[in-house]
């Protein structure tokens, strides 16, 4: 997991966001196949969007 690419990621999402006035609906992105933890993406979450005044709604998927 490149929790790097994560965050880079989340910032461009925040300026677009911020850009268009849009809000962010999501699953817990990283933490399926991919092996992230949601506790070390959670805050780069809350750190590039949420502090930015972008509104986040973070969606369980349930197993099967």
């Amino acid at each position: 997991m490149r929790y790097d690419a994560i965050d880079t990621a989340l910032a461009h999402l925040a300026d677009r966001a911020l850009e268009l006035g849009a809000c962010v609906h999501m699953p817990r992105i990283g933490c399926g196949p991919a092996g992230g933890k949601w506790s070390r993406i959670e805050p780069l979450v809350t750190e590039r969007l949420v502090r930015r005044g972008v509104r986040v709604t973070v969606y369980d998927h349930g197993e099967g």
